[in-house]
């Protein structure tokens, strides 16, 4: 299978699905507005267009489809339904397979009528859709004005890499923690006003919380934890790079996402595959990643209050974060391990190839 996939080669997702292809044997192209990164695997052919300020989505189809001309693409694969499915209305004939990730669906044709038709043009262009979650499935199927082709095929986790720390490594305290970007929609704030109100609850105890990522919001969450008299508890890692977050989680006792909305959720599949118990808000496809009661805790979302009492539970129960964190390594390696994902997504493209 000769493959062109549509994406923005800077983007570690973009790399992880180009070099799986490109493992299994598929000889593997990419065009993209970005420049390549460093992980990319030399076996995958990048052809660099022009971003043009992001006008490189709408004007490069001409030289998009002398592309498709040379190389004969036996199918199509677009990743992120608005730049990269816009390119990809100049594929026909060939069929194009469209990867949706989250804002593109979510936020994207909520700025206005405009936005909207244009994500929906892209949409109903595809041959096949593929969503990583149940919930993006049905965020795009309420959008269509006829149903088209959709697979769910989650973002998976390589559970070589990602794997539980020592059960020998001594911990003289408890850590909370989170990777994630420091924006409001990922509730970051919710998480440091719920770490205050454990703390308060267990004075004795020498807690810890543990922020991976940048954003936005790093000021602002950096006053709300001097405000909420655990600053000296908290620690602000950055952003790491993604080869560094399993060593990142492994720092962690549990770890929390109480994200305002979350599309996935491949940050929790990945501290689940840690074997981190896990505590996460109710929205989105968080859900669909976690069991409530026996790979992690559920809560209400936007409640900090609540994320406390579960995060109580299991700051005094060490044999439930155990058994928890080892039934969410249990399911990911069944579910969400990656050579499963990318058997299921190459199927998706072979079914597409005319």
């Amino acid at each position: 299978m000769k493959l062109l996939m549509l994406a923005a080669a800077s983007s570690v997702h973009t790399v992880r699905w180009a070099n799986a292809f490109a493992d299994r044997g598929l000889d593997v192209h990419l065009a993209s507005l970005h420049a390549p990164h460093s992980q990319m695997d030399h076996r995958v052919k990048v052809h660099r267009l022009p971003y043009l300020k992001g006008l490189g989505y709408v004007v490069n189809g001409p030289l998009l489809t002398r592309l498709l001309r040379k190389l004969k693409p036996t199918v199509v694969n677009a990743h992120y339904a608005t730049g990269y499915g816009t390119l990809a209305r100049w594929c026909a004939p060939v069929r194009v397979v469209l990867n949706v990730w989250g804002s593109d669906v979510f936020d994207f044709p909520e700025k206005s009528p405009l936005h909207k038709r244009s994500l929906v043009g892209n949409l109903m262009h595809a041959a096949h859709i593929v969503s990583t979650s149940e919930a993006m499935a049905v965020r795009v199927r309420s959008l269509l004005p006829q149903p088209r082709p959709l697979t769910v095929v989650p973002f998976g986790v390589d559970t070589d890499t990602f794997i539980p720390r020592p059960d020998d490594e001594l911990r003289t305290s408890m850590t909370f923690g989170t990777v994630k970007a420091l924006e409001q929609v990922y509730g970051i704030d919710l998480l440091i006003e719920a770490f205050a109100l454990v703390v308060a609850q267990r004075p004795s105890l020498d807690l810890r919380l543990r922020i991976v990522g940048k954003g936005g919001q790093q000021a602002a969450l950096h006053r709300l934890a001097k405000s909420s008299g655990v600053a000296d508890k908290v620690t602000f890692v950055g952003a790491v790079p993604h080869d560094r977050v399993p060593d990142e989680l492994r720092k962690m006792d549990v770890f929390v996402a109480l994200s305002r909305a979350e599309s996935f959720g491949v940050a929790v599949i990945e501290a689940s595959a840690c074997g981190l118990p896990v505590v996460v808000s109710n929205v989105g496809g968080l859900p669909e990643v976690v069991r409530h009661g026996v790979t992690g805790l559920v809560v209400p979302a936007s409640n900090a209050f609540e994320a406390s009492v579960q995060m109580l539970r299991l700051c005094d129960a060490a044999e439930l974060r155990v058994q928890l964190g080892s039934n969410g390594r249990d399911m990911v390696r069944a579910e969400y391990a990656w050579p499963v994902c990318v058997d299921r997504m190459i199927k998706v493209l072979q079914n597409n190839v005319r």
